[in-house]
């Protein structure tokens, strides 16, 4: 059979290594990149088509979520397994509605990091025990699917709050997605009027509580 083709995107280098490190100890893997940005990673998977893409959620730029929707929608036969620290529901909510295949958290042992990347690899999805039991109440609830509070945003307006969120300018956020600042203030105005938060400060906070950027960003 052929090798399970993986793609690492984290943006801390030695937990990069590390991942890299642990992957080749597993037969049947072959990893074909590392790399720490999301949108570099989403440029690598049109380019080189892998089989699983091993993604970080919290990265500073293009985060997991995000880069995991454009993925997922320009290269529907790479699946993606999300990585995370925390077991965090708002997080397992996203990760669903962008279309990942896996949630795994970072503290996983390797025999479960396997077990996740076969799982997915065969086309079924992997919640860490740890998150399964939030898609269990969610879906007893509601079995209509899971929503939250980013849920109220559409992708572009979620990549534009992170950026504000990591204190990026209207300027900069306009130059870094290539639009317009008149757009930028638009989607920021939409953001806010759906959130009902109209501060940069509140849409930081609110940021950090939703997990989209991690307290020290």
């Amino acid at each position: 059979m052929s090798p399970i083709r993986i793609l690492i995107v984290e943006d801390h280098a030695l937990v990069r290594a590390g991942m890299k490190a642990l992957l080749q100890k597993i037969e049947g893997i072959e990893v074909v990149g590392d790399m720490g940005d999301g949108l570099e990673a989403v440029k690598s998977v049109q380019m080189d088509a892998p089989d699983l893409v091993l993604m970080d959620i919290a990265m500073p730029g293009l985060n997991g979520l995000d880069a995991t929707a454009r993925i997922v929608k320009d290269s529907p036969t790479t699946r993606v397994i999300l990585l995370s620290m925390h077991a965090n529901e708002e997080y397992l909510r996203q990760a669903l509605q962008v279309g990942a295949s896996g949630y795994l958290l970072k503290g996983a042992e390797l025999a479960e990091l396997e077990l996740a990347i076969r799982t997915v690899s065969r086309g079924e999805t992997y919640l860490t025990p740890a998150i399964a039991k939030y898609a269990v109440e969610a879906y007893r609830t509601n079995p209509e699917g899971l929503s939250g509070p980013l849920a109220r945003l559409s992708s572009r307006q979620r990549e534009i709050l992170q950026l504000i969120a990591e204190g990026q300018t209207t300027k900069d956020i306009a130059q870094r997605l290539n639009l317009s600042v008149k757009t930028v203030e638009t989607h920021r105005s939409q953001l806010m009027e759906r959130l009902d938060i109209h501060d940069v400060p509140g849409l930081v906070r609110f940021a950090m509580r939703v997990g989209l950027i991690q307290p020290d960003s």
